[in-house]
């Protein structure tokens, strides 16, 4: 049995379609499958032991989370994201991250404090060993945890919102500006503002954090276009 045929029986307890989807959400958020990718419906029914009804209907409750658009007779494509769409993003994001760092520095406990800075400790260690994929597992974990802190339910639904789409581009701004060092170096900046229960230092250090990441991606996306038009002349 493939490993994706087991991600299904472990989530037998949803519905095939959700299950589906997560499977190929999964895809788009690791990069396996890429910005500008088309959906290959047979290939994966194939792969996953269902029929295309399934695939279908995951594929149409990703474009609703904005990861896929749909394009009239020719199927479902791993969204690309403008850079305009990615600024509107990060500073939508960057308030919220605000919000939360001023809601969590007024009621944060030791336990959270170490278990935040627990995060940081692993990301320095996968920074040392090069190790991207893991730096980017805990950097997940470590804004996701601040949200979950601040104990905020709208702030959670909203973050919510964002996140899924925020990770299109996300990967790619933690390998610019200095990479994942710089990056961690910004959340060890956030755990001084959380330790001092300083709420306007705390918001202020998440969203600088998040304005920087979006100068990273801005970065990337320059690079970018340099390359391609250096590969047309």
């Amino acid at each position: 049995m493939s490993e994706a045929q087991e991600t299904l029986r472990v989530l037998r307890s949803q519905s095939l379609s959700s299950a589906v989807q997560d499977e190929i959400e999964q895809r788009i958020l690791s990069g396996a499958i890429p910005a500008g990718a088309r959906i290959n419906e047979n290939g994966l029914a194939t792969e996953l032991g269902v029929s295309r009804g399934p695939i279908r209907e995951a594929c149409r409750g990703l474009v609703e989370v904005g990861l896929l658009t749909a394009i009239v007779n020719r199927g479902f494509f791993v969204r690309e994201v403008t850079a305009k769409d990615a600024i509107d993003v990060y500073d939508v994001r960057a308030s919220l991250m605000r919000l939360a760092g001023e809601t969590l520095a007024g009621r944060v406990t030791d336990a959270q404090l170490e278990s935040l800075g627990d995060l940081v400790d692993k990301m320095d260690e996968a920074e040392a060993l090069s190790d991207f994929d893991t730096f980017y597992a805990l950097n997940r974990e470590f804004h996701d945890r601040i949200v979950d802190f601040a104990e905020n339910d709208r702030l959670r639904a909203l973050c919510d919102g964002l996140v899924k789409e925020l990770h299109l581009y996300r990967r790619r701004s933690l390998l610019q500006g200095g990479g994942m060092s710089v990056s961690n170096s910004e959340h060890k900046e956030i755990m001084k503002a959380l330790r001092t229960r300083d709420r306007n230092r705390a918001g202020a250090a998440l969203e600088a954090h998040i304005q920087a990441g979006k100068a990273r991606f801005l970065t990337a996306a320059d690079d970018d276009q340099s390359s391609n038009q250096g590969e047309q002349t």
